[in-house]
């Protein structure tokens, strides 16, 4: 039972909350009151109590717990207490907590094991960081199946199946998985990747684009069976089929937030391999003054959302936020006057007043046989989840020749690659210049974390100005990587534009069956500003990094920037400026 404590104090709330999870006394927490009235954090709460008993505090930043000695711990116990044993000096072991007066767990430690014990403070966030980090995701769980008597993971091939034995472990599985998409969705993760190896279970997330390791239990390879089962039953798919490849779909709900999850399974050598892709159906869009576009593209946009027809393609690889780009251009033009309808594989967002389809292949409902649908539904605005056939292609193009504004996507490498990209697909070259009016291709660069990034000064840094264009009194920045970034140095991502009209310049080059280096070069002399561009524009403005620039563009982009600088001071311009055409 914890004790009660009503204080007249700013802190207050803090100390009542910390009286009543057994962080501190209701004697401390009146003379803390009296000492410190407006004590603000439970860290500075810590650090004054570890000074009235003696004790050490800690931030847990730079320790590293003895692995071998987290052995000798039930992992249940740990994560249920929040107990966290650092290192063992003449025979005592040190543990964390940040429950100094809950002494039950302590105790508990002690008769399991018999070792003299010694409290350290340190934060509930840093505990349970570190936990996660050292035991594991779902390390609870994993130890409560292993402590179980009799569990065995039935073989793939055995003929004989404890039905029975299956059902007491069918709980523990369904945690386990539940505990590994709740984190990935906390850390923000795009997708989850289990991979079967020889002598491991490993569990990736993608975060920012980036995967990125998840410390999981040691003895979860034992476990793989059944949590590919468990998977495979929330998707819908054949548990029972492991020699070929299945896609299925998993929806779930996190505090009010929807996440469609699409599914993967594919025989390996070792088992089976998943990975989920996690799609937020309830994600805030943001506005078109919020995405991060330069002047000259932000302006273009908005120019051919008051198109009356035509169609407008943003292109990139998957996972570059192509979709995201055009649910923020419907937004701005969802209005009472218009009638908006979308055809997607799945629908990633919900908008209030837009008709949305979902693609069904197993129904058959293609993108074709819906988008031929849609336009005997009298529609302004139709925007198509991806051109991936011929067939598509042509309705697309049919569909803004007769008085509909068509947005779509495209997967090609650039802006102008879109246009040779549709006259490949058996698009007629005067349908597509009559038709297409704009491309807008983008890719996503991680931006800095502020709490950890610094200035280059570095040698490098320098020629790579020079060479760019970058004037030399502009701070640059690189990545270090802190706790708030779980040291990757990067936290979110945001977008790199490249912008083509077309014009009438561009539309004959089509007309002649142009090659792209062609309608590049057009595009050029149009002010096109290709992504490396843009992407050093967000390297001046400190949010991002040069490397990470490179690692999405092409060395023949990075070539016309180096080209163009040197043109222009070469000319009567300002040396060491890069001036853009709008």
């Amino acid at each position: 039972m914890s004790e009660k404590v009503i204080l007249d104090s700013p802190a207050a709330p803090l100390l009542e909350r910390m009286v009543a999870t057994r962080q501190l006394s209701a004697t401390d927490a009146q003379a803390l009151a009296a000492v410190k009235p407006s004590v603000q954090t439970e860290e500075n709460v810590l650090r004054w109590l570890a000074g009235e008993y003696g004790l050490t505090f800690t931030t847990l930043e730079d320790v590293d717990p003895d692995r071998q000695l987290l052995s000798l711990f039930p992992a249940r116990l740990l994560l249920k207490e929040e107990l966290l044993p650092l290192k063992r000096t003449n025979g005592t072991v040190e543990v964390a907590t940040s429950r100094l007066f809950a002494t039950q767990g302590l105790d508990a430690l002690k008769t399991l094991t018999g070792l003299t014990l010694k409290p350290v403070l340190a934060t509930t966030e840093a505990i349970q960081r570190e936990i996660k980090k050292r035991l594991g995701v779902g390390a609870d769980t994993i130890g409560t199946l292993d402590e179980e008597k009799g569990f065995q993971v039935v073989d793939e091939n055995a003929e004989n199946n404890d039905l029975d034995e299956a059902a007491e472990d069918e709980a523990s599985i369904i945690r386990f998985v539940n505990q590994v998409l709740k984190d990935a969705i906390e850390l923000r993760a795009s997708d989850i990747h289990l991979e079967p190896f020889e002598d491991e279970f490993r569990i990736r997330y993608r975060i920012d684009g980036e995967l990125q390791d998840t410390s999981v239990p040691a003895q979860l390879k034992r476990f793989q069976p059944a949590i590919v089962s468990r998977v495979k039953i929330l998707s819908h798919l054949n548990i029972a089929e492991k020699r070929l490849p299945q896609d299925g779909r998993i929806k779930i709900r996190l505090d009010s937030a929807e996440v469609d999850i699409r599914v993967s399974v594919i025989p390996m050598l070792h088992g089976e391999a998943v990975v989920m892709r996690l799609l937020r159906q309830n994600s805030k869009l943001r506005g078109l003054n919020d995405i991060g576009m330069a002047e000259r593209e932000l302006e273009c946009f908005r120019r051919v959302l008051r198109l009356p027809h035509g169609i407008i393609l943003v292109t990139g690889p998957t996972g570059s936020g192509k979709t995201s780009t055009l649910y923020t251009a419907l937004n701005e033009i969802n209005d009472s006057v218009r009638k908006i309808i979308t055809i997607e594989d799945p629908v990633e967002y919900q908008l209030k007043g837009v008709n949305q389809i979902q693609v069904s292949e197993k129904a058959g409902l293609t993108f074709a046989r819906g988008l031929r649908s849609i336009l005997r539904h009298d529609p302004d605005v139709v925007l198509i989840g991806e051109i991936r056939d011929q067939e598509t292609a042509q309705i697309a193009v049919q569909a803004s020749l007769t008085g509909h504004l068509v947005f779509s996507t495209l997967h090609t490498n650039d802006a102008p690659g879109a246009v040779t990209r549709l006259v490949d697909m058996g698009v007629e070259p005067y349908l597509v210049a009559s038709s297409l009016e704009a491309v807008l291709a983008q890719r996503l660069v991680r931006v800095l974390c502020k709490h950890c990034k610094v200035a280059d000064d570095s040698a490098t840094a320098q020629a790579l100005k020079a060479q760019l264009g970058i004037p030399s009194a502009t701070t640059i920045y690189r990545s270090v990587g802190c706790r708030e970034c779980r040291n990757t140095g990067f936290h979110g991502r945001q977008a790199i534009f490249e912008w083509m009209d077309t014009d009438a310049e561009i539309r004959q080059l089509v007309l002649k069956n142009a090659s792209s280096d062609q309608i590049r070069a057009a595009a050029h002399r149009g002010g096109m500003r290709t992504l490396a561009e843009d992407g050093w524009r967000l390297v001046r403005q400190g949010v991002t990094t040069v490397e990470e620039v490179l690692s999405v563009t092409t060395a023949k982009e990075v070539a016309h920037t180096t080209a163009k600088h040197a043109a222009a001071s070469n000319s009567d311009e300002t040396p060491g400026s890069l001036t853009v055409k709008r």
